[in-house]
């Protein structure tokens, strides 16, 4: 009895076994679910997210974490985390990233059934300032050099502007002197122009982002020095053996001025290798005493100025030192002149006396009254037409006619003065006032007792040989001097000194006043 109840339980037991075999379904897996954890902790290279995985689709979760890449759906092919197994909550570092730059990222999670990802972020690197060296300087000048830079990475953001600043003080920027060059990452190079000579600069290559402005190293550079600017100072108080001048030194150069002065010849050019004075050192004006001058001769004169670099020159002016000249010349009849020079002119020191034109030809000699105040041709007489005592000292007496004839009065080289030398000579006197006090020869050898005022002391020598009326052909004056003098449009002017009187005179008439033009007067030649 016991042994069937055994049979009939174990019957039963395989019965039950059979069905619950035979009714079990096959279950299959999947890969996990997971969603991704929001950005944080953004910084230029790197951030922060993670996933939570809430099912591991039935089979262990292998490897987990966070990819992410420049364009969309990224994969673990690309940059990635690993973050460990299983399922829960992770968390991931992105690291390594450029600034400024836009990555989309997912969290993933593989199985052997195969990866899965939660839903794709966007997160954008904080961009930085760029990152620049600057380049050496070379060709160095003396207001110009050549430097630059090389922009390495743009920091994230567009590189707006760049270029190299300067100052003669450390640390220069932006808000000083720079140049422009261009927009973008990379090399490039720039010209610093408008620099001072002998002068030492800091320079900085620049770039600019929407972040900051940042420079590379700093760098010095000496530009070269060059020789001194200045001018020349007119000449001036000039005598037969002395004169005044100067200059003016505006810019050193670079380097200090060691030294200065003026330099002359009797050539165009001249340099320190000729006469020169020394005026001490350093810029702004200096004033410069001349002498050993000879007498009547025309001199060439700079300033200068010498600095470590060389000598620099002001623009050359020719002045003439007064006195008579060393040599005398001639007109075509032989009669022989002197010269003195006067300021910047060289005037004759006797009234023309020639009998004929330059070229030869004959002037009319006037004696008689009526002829002469009749006349209309070129024509000349001696002072109360007596040529034995007055031809020698006081020259002839011309009229209009032959003063102004093409023919010409003067000797080659010389012309008869104008209205406007006589008011330089007038000028550089110091004035009509006391001008021909300082024309008249001195004493009364042929001056009347009364020579007020006289001193030549310009050499002109002057004495009175009067003139001869154009009303009557009389003799007038022996006491006064007066000479013909061209003038503008046609006009002719006479000037006297009179005897009792400093001052020079000058008055004018037109030319077709015909009575005028047949009054006698000296004339005085000038130099070309």
């Amino acid at each position: 009895m016991k042994r069937k109840n055994f049979v009939f339980v174990q019957f039963f037991a395989f019965l039950f076994l059979a069905l619950i075999t035979g009714c079990k379904k096959e279950i299959s897996n999947a890969p996990p679910a997971l969603t991704t954890t929001a950005v944080t902790n953004i910084t230029a290279n790197s951030f922060t997210s993670g996933g939570t995985i809430s099912s591991d689709g039935g089979a262990e979760v292998l490897t987990r974490g966070v990819c992410w890449g420049t364009s969309a759906n990224p994969s673990p092919v690309n940059f990635k985390t690993t973050d460990g197994t299983g399922t829960g909550n992770f968390s991931s570092s992105a690291t390594s990233l450029l600034p400024g730059t836009t990555y989309y990222l997912k969290a993933y999670a593989a199985n052997n059934e195969g990866v899965a990802y939660g839903a794709e972020l966007t997160v954008t690197t904080i961009a930085i300032a760029a990152t620049i060296v600057t380049t050496a300087a070379t060709n160095i000048g003396s207001t110009t050099v050549t430097s630059g830079g090389s922009i390495s990475t743009d920091g994230g953001s567009a590189i707006t502007a760049r270029g190299v600043c300067w100052s003669i003080l450390s640390n220069p920027s932006t808000a000083g002197p720079k140049t422009t060059d261009g927009t973008g990452p990379g090399n490039f190079t720039s010209t610093l122009d408008g620099l001072l000579p002998g002068t030492t600069y800091y320079l900085r290559a620049y770039a600019m982002n929407s972040v900051a402005t940042v420079y590379g190293a700093q760098i010095t550079v000496t530009t070269l020095a060059v020789p001194p600017t200045l001018t020349t100072t007119a000449v001036s108080e000039i005598t037969s053996s002395t004169a005044t001048s100067g200059g003016e030194i505006s810019k050193d150069g670079g380097t200090a001025i060691t030294a200065r002065g003026v330099c002359w010849g009797t050539t165009p050019n001249p340099t320190i290798a000729d006469n020169k004075t020394a005026n001490g050192d350093g810029t702004g004006a200096f004033t410069s005493p001349i002498t050993g001058l000879a007498t009547g001769t025309t001199y060439y004169l700079r300033a200068y100025a010498t600095n470590s670099a060389g000598t620099g020159y002001g623009a050359q002016t020719v002045f003439l030192s007064q006195g008579l000249c060393p040599e005398t010349f001639t007109d075509i009849d032989g009669n022989v002149y002197h010269a003195v020079v006067i300021g910047t002119q060289t005037w004759m020191v006797e009234n023309l006396k020639t009998t004929r034109y330059r070229n030869g030809d004959a002037i009319r000699y006037i004696t008689g009254n009526t002829i002469w105040i009749w006349g209309s041709m070129g024509a000349y007489c001696w002072p109360k037409n007596d040529p034995v005592k007055y031809r020698a000292d006081y020259g002839a007496l011309y009229n209009w006619w032959a003063f102004t004839d093409s023919r010409n009065l003067a000797p080659e080289g010389w012309h008869v003065s104008t209205f406007e030398e006589w008011g330089v000579l007038s000028d550089y006197l110091g004035g009509s006032a006391v001008a021909g006090g300082k024309m008249k020869e001195v004493g009364t050898a042929h001056w009347p007792v009364t020579n007020t005022g006289a001193t030549n002391e310009s050499g002109f020598t002057a004495i009175p040989a009067g003139y001869r009326s154009d009303n009557d052909g009389l003799f007038y004056s022996g006491a006064a001097a007066f000479w013909w003098a061209k003038a503008s449009y046609d006009w002719v002017c006479d000037f006297y000194i009179n005897s009792s009187a400093v001052p020079l005179y000058r008055s004018y008439f037109p030319s077709f006043d015909l009575g005028g033009m047949n009054d006698g007067y000296s004339i005085r030649c000038v130099k070309d």
